[in-house]
């Protein structure tokens, strides 16, 4: 058991299969911390504690706009009262990912961009983490290198921020459960870090209780972005009918079936990056109302495209963020651009 100092509340980690490169076994940790902070209520007469955190995807760029993200997201948590981590959502380091925890990337796409907000980062794994090669070509987000994530593990114990325990792993904070997938393996049919659905029901146990759970992974279901919706990602178009790419990072087939098959149903909101704008989609019935939310403009923009989902709000013209606030039975979510400016707000309830 490995301890965080976590200043904001009850934190409880447990990490899957994926510690170490090229590892398939499981090697099961778990971590546990407890304290109070400033902009948290803790569960006492004063009622539930409030938990608070940023979602955010495709950061790794090292640029201007990352850093304009980060100052915006330190101006919103500060005037908050504090929030409790941020959850990155996978292409953390761009183009290709890292090649050792001594890699100059580190500082220059994570560290200094985010020296300023005292919080962990929680972070999942992207296509770009994953690099990518063809025969003796590198082709960074093919995501086919499968020693590269495992890299991004390693990372936890060197980082006083970073927080990665496995390839795959829970969260559970307050009344707050979150599953952290690694969706480029699922989108490969590739379990040399774990069978993830074989672990799934693993993971909603270690979130049981939880009032709130999400499910948190780089590549979206739906998407009316770029990439668009699982089964025809990147799919050209003839006569404006999607005509289906064989190739596992352009199709998405495995995606679509596994959440449909595997997701469906166990939790309140997904929570992707890959496209680059921010996304709350209106698709109640897509994925057995589950609210379904893109946020990947961190660094960089990409155009909306027609994909035909409804949505409550949707937005490529700033980058940004979305920050959710969870207290009891309610959850607030919000979406801020980089001028640390709100730009949408939707509230659930439960009974």
């Amino acid at each position: 058991m490995r301890s965080l100092r976590w200043p904001l509340g009850l934190l409880l980690v447990s990490a899957a299969c994926g510690g170490t490169p090229g590892g398939g076994d499981d090697d099961d940790t778990a971590a546990d911390s407890s304290g109070a902070g400033d902009g948290s209520t803790s569960g006492d007469a004063a009622g539930p504690r409030t938990v608070r955190f940023v979602a955010m995807g495709d950061t790794g760029e090292g640029n201007t706009t990352q850093a304009e993200v980060a100052a915006a997201i330190k101006t919103v948590c500060d005037a908050a009262g504090g929030c409790d981590f941020v959850l990155l959502l996978g292409d953390n380091i761009y183009d290709d990912g890292v090649t050792g925890v001594d890699d100059i990337q580190w500082q220059t796409k994570f560290e200094i961009p985010y020296q300023n907000l005292d919080m962990p980062f929680y972070a999942v794994l992207g296509n770009h983490d994953y690099g990518g090669q063809i025969l003796t070509f590198d082709v960074g987000g093919l995501g086919n290198e499968w020693n590269k994530g495992p890299l991004e593990v390693m990372y936890t114990e060197v980082s006083s921020k970073w927080e990665m325990p496995a390839t795959h792993y829970t969260i559970k904070v307050g009344n707050v459960g979150i599953i952290a997938l690694d969706t480029n393996s699922i989108l490969w049919s590739n379990t040399q870090h774990g069978d993830q659905r074989a672990w799934y029901p693993t993971a909603l146990m270690e979130i049981d209780g939880a009032d709130w759970k999400f499910v948190a992974g780089h590549h979206p279901y739906r998407s009316n972005g770029t990439h668009g919706n699982a089964g025809d990602y990147d799919a050209p178009e003839i006569a404006g009918i999607p005509i289906p790419n064989p190739l596992p990072i352009q199709g998405g087939d495995d995606i679509k079936d596994w959440f449909e098959d595997v997701v469906c149903g166990t939790v309140d909101i997904s929570l992707s990056g890959h496209d680059h704008e921010r996304q709350w989609l209106n698709e109640p019935t897509a994925l057995c109302g589950t609210e379904l939310i893109v946020s990947g403009a961190g660094a960089k923009l990409t155009d909306l495209q027609d994909r035909g989902n409804a949505y409550h709000w949707q937005d490529d013209q700033e980058e940004g963020f979305f920050i959710f606030e969870i207290t009891g039975k309610r959850l607030v979510g919000r979406a801020y651009g980089k001028d640390a400016v709100m730009d949408f707000e939707r509230t659930l309830t439960k009974p």
